[in-house]
């Protein structure tokens, strides 16, 4: 470590929370009636009316569902498990645990019953939160959690809303363990009364080291790993992106990640050491009107989300895409002025502010008028799809990072002088943490951000963990400025059988990037001759295009194999392969009529292609593009 980084890590230590009781209560001292979050009253898909909560509310709420907690017998970094909607009341359920000391174990609300159980029950969960009876059903009556979960708690109290006999509302109404979100409050506002200092006291005894959180990664292999994390993650990231200074108290966030994530979870400490507020809304067909009612400057999201936005306005067509496409053009060839505040020629800065009256405003306009910045996180971002947004003037700026470090390692913060990203990378470290390239390629950190490791895993610990260095299992490497740049998984490189090896999320960066029509693509290529890609099409732009080309009828299965279609999308898979090396090209392609799923296991909830099984899944598609491959000669360069 150099003494610039230890010199850093003391500091932000020093400033750091002990806990996030802590960290909660110094927030409330500085800005007790400032508002923390909006939230949607009337849950419609109409328009909302929003309600603001103050910071003073919010730890006000917390102390009671941790009292409630208390005085259902929770003991020290006791598991609670939350399956529930990204809400305000998740929220408050997840800062209530961490008062009460706590461990929240999260599961997203749209696993099956099989991974709760699971979940629950290698997390030792005594105390399950549940949206609804919908999730609640998930737990009862399952043998091996019977005798587990002691209490289990409904969100939204839907039990009295009679349900047929043996239907699963019923079931849990008859279920003597459940009680509703709001009986647990009152339980705690009770014993508050009756001992005014019971969660403070166990604040105060709570150490940086006691286990805050156990998310289980859905990963894209093999069984779900439970990573811990301590509270001195979350209470030093929020101090560390402080001293980034990306973010501002006068920031709204619009939040609808699902806070079983890591990323929402990392978002929520960073929320409270600096102050601003969010609008929460996990509804993720809602985002753009949420947006709009609500007037965020800045939103985090996965790189599908990103990129959908773009294929909309790229695959429009008529006058409207004709001066879209226009104005997107004006925009890249200002891109470089505007990167480094320099003044544009003045033909190129006219017409960049007619480009801004007829198109850009209006697409900001869409995001509620007032984004100044959007960050991706959980998966590999295309360049081309960052340069897009910023020819709008919109910074997309990518993080990196994973469960194991508490979300965020690395962040693409423009640097002084500079007024956007560094496309390509993930940006610098974060403060005060160390890193590093082992000798094959493999990215390494070591610092307060990083987990303990691996719930009762000690064997999986001991591979990943090493002298306190975490092993991330990415391929990268450093550029001139310290930025990292990402290859790919280390396990999902691909040897060709001419000895070259292929990156396969560089390649599906390029394709995606290249062709607005595509949701997703797959590289494979391991021992064979070349490569070759299964690709999805985006479901509403191909139903567009099917409308302007006079296949209003078509369904999307039809329309993905409509031979025009085929045709576009070999125009676009050639213009990516100019842009890759002559072996990384894409040889054939097959396109799927229909997108890849959660359902079927072939995606994780962040959207993360599950590489394994989607090769498993289409083999015979994969097979018959290799058919012919002892036939096809290509020069010794592939």
């Amino acid at each position: 470590m150099t003494t610039d980084t230890l010199a850093v890590r003391e500091e932000l230590l020093a400033r750091s929370a002990r806990n996030l009781g802590d960290m909660l209560r110094r927030r409330v001292d500085q800005t007790p009636d400032a508002v923390a979050f909006w939230y949607p009253e009337n849950k419609t898909y109409g328009p909302e009316e929003w309600t603001p909560v103050t910071w003073s509310q919010i730890q006000q709420d917390a102390h009671e569902v941790a009292a409630g907690l208390l005085d259902l017998g929770l003991e020290r970094e006791q598991r609670v498990a939350i399956c529930a909607d990204t809400t305000l009341d998740w929220i408050r359920t997840d800062l209530g645990i961490a008062c009460a000391g706590g461990a929240t174990t999260t599961v997203y609300a749209n696993s099956n019953p099989e991974d709760v159980e699971y979940i629950v029950t290698a997390s030792q969960s005594t105390i399950y939160v549940a949206q609804n009876s919908e999730q609640a059903i998930k737990v009862i009556g399952r043998p091996a959690l019977d005798g587990l979960l002691r209490r289990i708690i409904l969100v939204d109290d839907d039990r009295l809303i009679q349900g047929a006999p043996n239907s699963p509302r019923r079931t849990v109404a008859e279920d003597p363990r459940v009680m509703s979100l709001a009986e647990l409050r009152e339980r705690g506002w009770k014993r508050r009364r009756r001992d005014p200092g019971c969660v403070q006291r166990v604040i105060d005894f709570i150490t940086p080291a006691s286990l805050s959180t156990l998310i289980y990664t859905s990963g894209t292999t093999g069984k779900p790993k439970g990573v811990e994390l301590p509270h001195r993650a979350w209470t030093y990231m929020g101090v560390a992106m402080e001293s980034w200074d990306p973010l501002e108290p006068g920031d709204l966030q619009y939040l609808w990640l699902p806070l079983a994530h890591v990323f929402g979870k990392c978002l929520l400490a960073v929320q409270i050491t600096i102050g601003f507020a969010s609008a929460v809304d996990g509804r993720v067909d809602r985002i753009v009107t949420g947006m709009g009612e609500v007037h965020p400057t800045f939103m985090c999201g996965v790189p599908r989300i990103f990129e959908k936005v773009r294929a909309k306005v790229i695959t429009a067509g008529g006058l409207a895409g004709r001066v879209s496409a226009w104005a997107f053009k004006v925009g890249s060839e200002s891109a470089p002025y505007r990167l480094d505040d320099r003044p544009m020629p003045k033909g190129l800065a006219a017409r960049q502010l007619v480009a801004e009256r007829l198109v850009f405003s209006k697409l900001k306009k869409t995001m509620g008028g007032r984004i100044r910045m959007m960050i991706a996180g959980g998966a590999k971002l295309s360049p081309q799809v960052q340069r897009w947004f910023f020819s709008a003037g919109i910074p997309v700026v990518e993080g990196y990072g994973s469960t194991e470090t508490s979300a965020i390692a690395f962040f693409n913060v423009p640097k002084k002088g500079r007024f956007g990203p560094r496309f390509g990378t993930v940006g610098p470290v974060c403060p005060g943490i160390e890193t590093k390239i082992a000798d094959d390629g493999e990215v390494m950190l070591r610092g307060p951000i990083i987990a303990n490791g691996y719930h009762d895993d000690p064997e999986r610990t001991a591979k990943s963990f090493e002298d306190g260095w975490f092993h991330t299992g990415d391929i990268g490497h450093f550029d001139e400025l310290d930025h990292l740049v990402v290859t790919d998984r280390k396990r999902d490189m691909i040897k060709t059988s001419g000895g070259k090896y292929i990156a396969p999320q560089h390649v599906e960066s390029t394709l995606m990037g290249t062709c607005p029509y595509l949701s997703q693509a797959v590289v494979v290529g391991e021992g064979h001759k070349y490569a070759v890609a299964l690709l999805t099409l985006d479901h509403d732009s191909l139903m567009a295009w099917g409308s302007r080309h006079g296949h209003p009828e078509k369904s999307y299965q039809q329309l993905s194999q409509e031979p025009e279609i085929r045709a576009s999308i070999q125009r676009y898979v050639d213009r990516a392969n100019t842009h890759l090396e002559r072996w990384e090209t894409i040889k054939k392609f097959t396109i799927l009529d229909h997108e890849l799923d959660g359902d079927r296991g072939l995606v994780t909830e962040n959207m993360k292609v599950r590489r394994g099984k989607v090769i498993d899944e289409y083999s015979d598609q994969i097979a018959a593009m290799y058919a012919d491959e002892q036939s096809v000669s290509f020069d010794k360069e592939n």
